[in-house]
């Protein structure tokens, strides 16, 4: 791949994760300012849709990504700065809140996963196949997952996740982040959906699992540290550079050093 398709794609998958809408390339030249004609960006269009990285929705239409090019573009394009920080003040701030309240923590962490993520989240522990899940309405809001039949699938996975888990495992080893896009996922129910999956052992020993379940222009960079931040928070790390709390008009303020 050339690195203008390189840029090419960057931005295509970039323009479809914040619209959901089919890529066209007048749009794309003017919104990125691009160095180059939209007859030369339809060109580069046509090579990446023949080497099976971008496809169209319709006869008509522009160009989305493809689960080869989200793959190209989490291992090869995708920013490893970190881009969570706000995302783990809050996660910190609310997890010295339930410690102080003694709130019962994973609950409360897979419901502020999910709200950041706007994903579903699935957590649980392994070892005794209690699972919990949180968030399943922002599938709803997803224009990517808009068919019925994908969201009752999803469901379906819900009620049946513990007849799931072990298949997923086999794709994550004991400690990493896994990102399982589409066909990658091993539950068929899902695939096309994806997946960014933590096995971990707790503070206790106990083997747990934590998932994000969303669609295929999820932001991937930001999913990721999400999960290993959340991961850390449930191992009972975290919150560990918190310098001061106090509150300013009932409001909460916490000083990171």
């Amino acid at each position: 791949m050339t690195s203008r398709q390189k840029q090419i794609l960057k931005i295509i998958i970039k323009e479809y994760t914040e619209t959901a809408i089919p890529v066209g390339s007048k749009e794309l030249v003017v919104k990125y300012k691009l160095p180059f004609s939209s007859a030369t960006l339809r060109n580069e269009m046509v090579a990446l849709e023949k080497e099976g990285l971008l496809k169209k929705a319709h006869i008509s239409s522009g160009r989305i990504p493809t689960d080869k090019s989200y793959r190209y573009f989490v291992d090869h394009l995708v920013e490893r700065k970190d881009t969570s920080v706000e995302y783990q003040k809050k996660l910190e701030l609310e997890l010295l809140k339930m410690r102080t309240q003694n709130i019962k923590l994973e609950r409360n962490v897979g419901k502020m996963l999910s709200t950041m993520s706007k994903c579903l989240v699935i957590s649980g522990a392994i070892d005794s196949g209690e699972y919990q899940s949180f968030g399943i309405h922002n599938l709803l809001d997803s224009p990517e997952l808009t068919n019925l039949d994908d969201f009752s699938k999803i469901t379906t996975v819900l009620d049946t996740i513990d007849e799931k888990v072990d298949a997923i495992l086999k794709k994550a080893e004991k400690g990493e982040v896994k990102i399982l896009i589409g066909k990658e996922n091993p539950v068929k129910e899902i695939q096309d959906s994806s997946m960014v999956v933590s096995h971990y052992e707790d503070k206790d020993g106990k083997d747990r699992i934590i998932a994000l379940i969303g669609p295929k222009n999820m932001k991937y960079g930001k999913n990721k540290k999400l999960i290993e931040f959340a991961k850390k928070l449930l191992r009972g790390g975290g919150a560990s550079k918190v310098a001061v709390l106090f509150l300013v008009g009932g409001e909460a303020i916490v000083k990171f050093m």
